[in-house]
């Protein structure tokens, strides 16, 4: 295994764990709170539920790295949004009433490296394209 396998799996784990907690941290608040907090800061509501469950789902599945690009995406457009609806008018090191977009660029960046990269072989996304390359080259040996 090269280093960097060894470096993007890490970063793919560590970023699902990030986004795990994140995710569970809002649903430990109470999505009708984080919802009323989206609403106070000009964001539809509704989206409360939608990041919540992006953050929880998603980061379960970078960890266990299960459509890794699809989510990494997902991920790039939420901290988009976050950054442009919320963060940006705060600055990059924020204020006294809220952090900055400094953090959301760094795991923009992690993010849009795992969804430019190939699968590292410690994922589920490594382990179906295996199995359908073998499913490939034995389906040429019958013809």
């Amino acid at each position: 295994m090269t280093k960097i396998t060894v470096v993007s799996t890490i970063m793919r784990v560590v970023l699902g764990i990030l986004f795990l907690v994140h995710g569970i941290s809002k649903f430990q608040m109470g999505l009708g709170n984080v919802e009323a907090w989206f609403s106070s800061m000009g964001v539809p509501g509704f989206l409360a539920y939608i990041v919540a469950a992006l953050e929880l789902v998603g980061g379960i599945l970078l960890i266990v790295g299960l459509f890794t690009r699809y989510v990494s995406v997902l991920f790039v457009i939420m901290l988009i949004g976050a950054i442009v609806t919320i963060k940006f008018s705060v600055g990059l090191l924020g204020n006294s009433q809220m952090p900055g977009y400094e953090l959301d660029l760094g795991f923009m960046l992690v993010a849009i490296y795992l969804a430019v990269s190939d699968p590292t072989p410690l994922s589920v996304d490594q382990a179906f394209l295996r199995k359908r390359g073998a499913q490939t080259t034995n389906r040429g040996e019958f013809l």
